[in-house]
C-alpha cells in the first residue's frame, strides 16, 4: 500500500523528541515482549516493544497496519497504542544507545537538530527549541521541508505535498507536530533552517508551478459534484439550493444525473423535470419566474442557465448511464461513430443551447458485471471515448469508473485516457447491506485495513491500480460519498460485525444522507481514513467534514486533479461537505 508521507532526518528527531517529553517515563519490563513488526496478528490488549519502548494495542486494526500505525514512529501511533513507558534492564540500555546514534545522526544533518538535541538530554525535561522559520501562507511544503514554527509552541513538519495550515490537533492531516520551547531557539539553527526551508519551499514551489500548467494548480483543482434529476421530487433539491447554501460559488462543475441509454442512443430521462417543469421566482435561483409565454426553456436546464449566469466560472455535464441506465452502452459501442453524433445532437439542443459544456460517460460496467453483465470487450470503452472525442471537439468529455481492481483491469482505461478531460473514480460503495448479514465494514476506506472483507477494497488500492495503467494524475478526481451506508440486527460496534439486513433509510434500505445521519446516528469511531457509528442495533459507516479535509489532503499528496462528490442534496442546508472539500483541496 502506497503512502503520501515521505519521512526525513527532521522526522527522527521529531519522533525522539516526542518519544522523550510524552510524559512516559516509568520504566517497564520488556523481557518477555516481542519486538514489533509491519502486520504482525495481536491479542485484544496485546504489548510488544519497539524503538526501546514499551507499548500496549488498543485498537488491533490498526495496531497490526504499520506506516502511520508503527507504535512510536507512525504519525498516528497515538491513535491505536497507549505507551506503557521505557523498557527497563538490557532493554533500557538498548534504547539509549540507539537514542544516541539517532541523535548523533540528526546532529550532523543540521546544526539545529544537535542543538535540540543537546538541550534536551541535557536537562532531562526541556522542550526542544522551536524552529526559526515560522509557517508561511501560500509557501508550498513537502516531506523533505524542514520544521515550521506554530504559535504559540508547536514544531510542525509537513508528512506531504501542502499549502495547508498546520492543526496540530488534526493526526490525520497534512503535518505532524510536537511541543517546542519558543523562548530557545538557536541562532545557528536560523540561518541553516531558514535556508534550507526557503530552498525547498523555492524548489517546491517551482516544482508544483511546473506541473500545474496541466492541472491548474492548487487553486486550480477541480471540484465537481452530480446533481440527480430525481432530487427534486421526494428530497425538494433543486439549483437555488446550490445558491443558498454557498455551494455554488465553491464547485468547478456540476455533473447532471442521469440521461438514459438505449438502442444506440443518448435519450432523455425525465423531460418534465429536464425542460418542462415551471419555476416560481421563490424557487428560482435568480428570483425570477419561468414565463409560460417565453420560449425560454424552463425545468432544471432553464435554471442551470441562470446558475451559469450568475457563476460564470461554473462547467455542467450531462452525465448517460449509471447504475440503471448502463445496460445499452455495449450496443452503442457497436457503432460508436453513430452514438457519438446522435448524443452529441441532444447535448447541444438548440432548446437549451449553452447549458450544456460537454458529456458524462457513466457506465457501469464495460466488459463487466453492474446491474446486467457487458461482454462488448476490453477495447469497447476506449473505442466509444474516442468516438465522443472527436465529436465533441473541445467540449468536456469525462466519465465516472469504478474503483475496484477487476472492474479497472476489465477495459482499456489508460488507452482511454487520452481522449478524456477526467476520470471520477468512484471511491466508495466498497462494502454495504447487499451482504446482508455482513461483516460491517465501511464503505469508503481511503486505506486497506487488517481483517477487511476483501482486500484491495479501499480507496488508495483503487487509485495505485488507475495510475499503473498510465492514466496521468492529474486527470483523476477523488470520490467522496456524502452518504453512509449500514446495517441492522448488529451486536458490536467495532467494524467486523454480523448483521440482520439492512438498517432503515429515508428513500432506500441501507442508504442514508449525511445530513441525516449526523444527528441520528453520531459518529462513535474511526477505520481506515473514515468514520463509523453505533446507535442501538443500527452501523452505519460515513464520511464527515474532518475525514474529507484528509481525503482531501491524501488527494493534493497523489498529485490528482481534485475530487466529486455523489451527490449534492446529501449535503446540509449550509453545504458544510462542499465547504470541507474545497478547503481541503
Amino acid at each position: 500500500m502506497k503512502k503520501p508521507a515521505v519521512r526525513n532526518s527532521w522526522h527522527s528527531l521529531l519522533t525522539l523528541v516526542f518519544l522523550t517529553f510524552s510524559g512516559a517515563a516509568s520504566a517497564y519490563d520488556c523481557t518477555n515482549l516481542p519486538e514489533y513488526q509491519d502486520g504482525m496478528t495481536l491479542p485484544a490488549d496485546g504489548k510488544v516493544q519497539a524503538i526501546g519502548n514499551a507499548y500496549q494495542c488498543d485498537v488491533n486494526g490498526w495496531c497490526s497496519l504499520g506506516g502511520a500505525y508503527a507504535p512510536g514512529t507512525g504519525w498516528a501511533w497515538q491513535y491505536a497504542w497507549t505507551d506503557l513507558g521505557v523498557c527497563d534492564g538490557t532493554s533500557s540500555s538498548s534504547s539509549s544507545s540507539s537514542s544516541s546514534s539517532s541523535s548523533s545522526s540528526s546532529s550532523s544533518s543540521s546544526s539545529s537538530s544537535s542543538s535540540s538535541s543537546t538541550s534536551s538530554s541535557s536537562s532531562g525535561g526541556e522542550l526542544p527549541a522551536c524552529p526559526s522559520q515560522s509557517w508561511q501562507q501560500g509557501s508550498v511544503y513537502t516531506g523533505n521541508s524542514d520544521p515550521v514554527f506554530v504559535p504559540p509552541d508547536w514544531m510542525c513538519t509537513a508528512k506531504w505535498w501542502t499549502q495547508g495550515e498546520p492543526n496540530p490537533n488534526d493526526p490525520w492531516g497534512a503535518w505532524e507536530c510536537v511541543k517546542c520551547n519558543p523562548s530557545s531557539s538557536s541562532s545557528s539553527s536560523s540561518s541553516s533552517s531558514s535556508s534550507s526551508s526557503s530552498s525547498s519551499s523555492s524548489s517546491s514551489s517551482s516544482s508544483s508551478s511546473s506541473s500545474s500548467s496541466s492541472s491548474g494548480g492548487t487553486g486550480g483543482k477541480l471540484l465537481a459534484g452530480y446533481f440527480t434529476e430525481w432530487g427534486i421530487y421526494d428530497r425538494n433539491y433543486h439549483p437555488k439550493n446550490l445558491v443558498t447554501s454557498g455551494s455554488a460559488e465553491k464547485l468547478t462543475h456540476i455533473v447532471f444525473a442521469f440521461g438514459n441509454v438505449t438502442n444506440g442512443q443518448c435519450v432523455l430521462g425525465d423531460s418534465y423535470a429536464d425542460y418542462d417543469r415551471f419555476y416560481s421566482a421563490a424557487e428560482s435561483v435568480d428570483g425570477t419566474s419561468d414565463d409560460w409565454n417565453s420560449t425560454e426553456v424552463r425545468g432544471l436546464f432553464g435554471q442551470f442557465k441562470k446558475l451559469k449566469a450568475m457563476y460564470p466560472h461554473l462547467k455542467i455535464v450531462w452525465s448517460f448511464g449509471g447504475w440503471t441506465w448502463s445496460g445499452g452502452f455495449g450496443q452503442a459501442a457497436a457503432n460508436a461513430t453513430a452514438f457519438a453524433d446522435q448524443c452529441y445532437g441532444l447535448v447541444n439542443d438548440p432548446r437549451w443551447a449553452g447549458v450544456f459544456d460537454g458529456i458524462d460517460i457513466d457506465w457501469e460496467y464495460p466488459n463487466e458485471c453492474g446491474l446486467t453483465c457487458d461482454t462488448s470487450g476490453f477495447d469497447s470503452y476506449r473505442v466509444l471515448m474516442q468516438a465522443l472525442r472527436a465529436r465533441f471537439g473541445n467540449q468536456l468529455v469525462t466519465s465516472a469508473i469504478g474503483a475496484g481492481e477487476s472492474k479497472l483491469l476489465a477495459a482499456d482505461y489508460g488507452g482511454a485516457a487520452q481522449y478524456l478531460d477526467f476520470y471520477m473514480i468512484m471511491t466508495y460503495d466498497f462494502f454495504g447491506a447487499w451482504a446482508k448479514n455482513g461483516p460491517t465494514a465501511p464503505h469508503s476506506p481511503l486505506n486497506d485495513w487488517a481483517g477487511m472483507p476483501i482486500q484491495g477494497f479501499s480507496t488508495d488500492h483503487g487509485i495505485d491500480t488507475l495510475l499503473s495503467l498510465g492514466v496521468p494524475a492529474n486527470k483523476v478526481l477523488l470520490g467522496i460519498g456524502f452518504y453512509g451506508r449500514g446495517w441492522t440486527g448488529v451486536t458490536q460496534a467495532a467494524p467486523g460485525g454480523t448483521a440482520t439486513g439492512a438498517a432503515a433509510g429515508t428513500y432506500e434500505a441501507g442508504i442514508e444522507d449525511y445530513k441525516v445521519l449526523k444527528g441520528s446516528c453520531p459518529i462513535t469511531g474511526q477505520i481506515a481514513g473514515t468514520n463509523y457509528a453505533y446507535c442501538g442495533n443500527n452501523w452505519w459507516s460515513y464520511d464527515d467534514p474532518a475525514t474529507i479535509r484528509a481525503k482531501m489532503q491524501y488527494a493534493n499528496g497523489r498529485g490528482l486533479g481534485g475530487a466529486f462528490f455523489w451527490e449534492t442534496n446529501g449535503d446540509t442546508a449550509n453545504g458544510e461537505l462542499i465547504s470541507a472539500m474545497k478547503s481541503g483541496l
